[in-house]
C-alpha cells in the first residue's frame, strides 16, 4: 500500500506539489511565530527581573497588602542564615524602601526612597549598568542619592545637588536630611525611572533607625525554571508570619499582559491552520473525486475500505514528512540564528515601554521541545484533513464507483 501511495504522489503532481508547498509553509511560519512569541516574552521576564524585582522575594504578611512600618521584616540576619543552606539560591539582599518627598529648590516629588547594599545590587539587578550620568553608589557613600532619570528631570535637578528628603523612619518618628545627587540611572522602565531613588543602606540604617530590619528580601535563583521548587523549599524554612512570593505573584499583570499576547497569537495562528487545513482537505477531496472509478475498481479486485483509509493515509503522511524534513531545519535554524543575533527594531522599548518592554531587541526562543510539538501540531492536521474524503469515497459501494460519472 506504501508503494501504490508513493505511485500515487508522483502521477498526481499538482496535487502534491501544492500539499506540499502549503504543509512547508505553515510548518515553517508555525516554529518561527513560536519562538518570536517566547522569545520575546521571555526577553521581557528577564529584562523586568534584571532591573530590580527578584525571582523571589520575602515578605512579613501583611506587607504588601496593608503596608507600614509594623510589618517589616525585623529579624533579617536569621532569615539570611536560613536562605544561605537553601540550594539554587545564586544571590540575596535585604532592602530597606519608604515613600517620601525629594525637594530641590522650587520642585517637589514623592519618590519611592530605598536603602540598599550596593556591593550586592550590583550582582542582584541592573542598577549599576543602568548609570547614564555621574557615579554609582558606594557603601562609604553616606549620604548620597542615585536616582531615575525621569525623577532628576521632575527636580530640575543635575548631578552633585543638594537635595532635600522628608519621609518617616522605621519607629514611626520624622527623618529629614539633605542628599546629595551623586548618579542618574535609566533603566527604560518608565515607572521605575519616574519614582524610584536609592541611598547606602548603612547610611540609611542610621537615619531610618532600620538596622536589622528590612522591607523584604529579593533572592535570584541560578535557574529560573527552579524558581517554584526553591519557593516551596524556602517557605518551609520561614516563620510562619514570613511569606515568600515569586515573580508570578509579584509581576501579576506582566503574566496576565504575556498570557493574553499568548492566546491572541495562538487564535491568530488557529485563524491561519484553519484556512491551511481546509485548502489541503478540499484539495485531497478533489483528487479523490476524481479518482473515484480507479478506486472502485481497486475496490472490486480486493481493496477494502481500510485499505483505502491506509492508502490515503500514506500519501499525506510522505508529502507531510517531506515538508518538514525541508522545513523544520530552517525553521529551527532561523529560532536559532535570532536567539543568538536578536532582531533591532529602534523606538520599539519608547513606544510600548507601559507595558514594560524595556528593549528595542526581540530575540527568538531555540527549544527542541517547542519545535517538536509544533511539528506534531503540523502532523496531525494533515491527518485530520484526509478524513472527510476517505468517508466521502467509503460511501459508495465497488459498483457504484466504477459506474460514477
Amino acid at each position: 500500500m506504501f508503494t501504490l501511495a508513493l505511485k500515487n504522489i508522483l502521477f498526481y503532481k499538482g496535487r502534491s506539489i501544492t500539499s506540499f508547498v502549503l504543509i512547508f509553509f505553515s510548518t515553517l511560519l508555525f516554529i518561527v511565530y513560536v519562538s518570536m512569541m517566547d522569545g520575546s516574552h521571555e526577553s521581557m521576564l528577564k529584562n523586568a527581573l534584571k532591573v530590580y524585582t527578584g525571582a523571589i522575594e520575602i515578605y512579613q504578611k501583611g506587607y504588601r497588602d496593608i503596608g507600614g512600618n509594623q510589618y517589616l521584616i525585623t529579624d533579617v540576619k536569621s532569615i539570611e542564615e536560613k536562605l544561605s543552606a537553601v540550594k539554587g539560591i545564586k544571590d540575596f539582599t535585604s532592602r530597606y524602601e519608604t515613600y517620601g518627598l525629594l525637594s530641590f529648590k522650587n520642585f517637589s516629588s514623592a519618590a519611592l526612597v530605598a536603602g540598599i547594599d550596593p556591593k550586592k545590587e550590583e550582582v542582584m539587578s541592573e542598577l549599576k549598568t543602568a548609570l547614564i550620568q555621574g557615579k554609582y553608589l558606594e557603601n562609604g557613600s553616606d549620604n548620597h542619592l542615585y536616582a531615575g532619570a525621569d525623577l532628576v528631570k521632575k527636580l530640575h535637578a543635575k548631578v552633585g545637588d543638594k537635595i532635600a528628603f522628608i519621609g518617616q523612619a522605621s519607629d514611626g518618628s520624622f527623618a529629614a536630611d539633605i542628599l546629595i545627587l551623586q548618579g542618574i540611572f535609566k533603566t527604560g522602565s518608565f515607572d521605575f525611572d519616574s519614582m524610584a531613588s536609592f541611598v547606602p543602606r548603612r547610611y540609611f540604617d542610621e537615619l531610618m533607625y532600620s538596622h536589622n530590619k528590612a522591607s523584604y528580601i529579593s533572592v535570584n535563583v541560578k535557574d529560573l525554571k527552579n524558581v517554584d521548587a526553591i519557593q516551596k523549599e524556602i517557605a518551609v524554612k520561614m516563620p510562619q508570619e514570613i511569606e515568600t512570593l515569586t515573580w508570578k505573584t509579584l509581576m501579576k499583570p506582566m503574566v496576565q499582559a504575556m498570557e493574553v499576547d499568548s492566546v491572541f497569537g495562538y487564535i491568530s495562528l488557529a485563524l491561519f491552520f484553519i484556512v491551511i487545513f481546509f485548502v489541503v482537505m478540499i484539495f485531497g477531496f478533489i483528487n479523490i473525486s476524481s479518482r473515484v472509478n480507479e478506486l472502485g475498481t481497486l475496490r472490486c479486485i480486493g481493496l477494502s475500505k481500510k485499505n483505502v483509509f491506509l492508502l490515503q493515509f500514506y500519501e499525506i503522511f510522505i508529502i507531510s514528512t517531506l515538508a518538514v524534513i525541508f522545513a523544520a531545519p530552517i525553521g529551527a535554524y532561523i529560532a536559532y540564528y535570532y536567539s543568538i543575533h536578536p532582531i533591532v527594531i529602534e523606538g520599539i522599548s519608547e513606544t510600548y515601554k507601559q507595558y514594560g518592554v524595556i528593549s528595542d531587541q526581540i530575540p527568538f526562543d531555540f527549544n527542541l521541545f517547542t519545535i517538536s510539538w509544533n511539528i506534531a501540531v503540523i502532523y496531525i492536521l494533515s491527518f485530520l484533513s484526509i478524513l472527510y474524503p476517505v468517508y466521502y469515497i467509503n460511501k459508495f459501494t465497488p459498483t457504484e464507483a466504477i459506474r460514477h460519472v
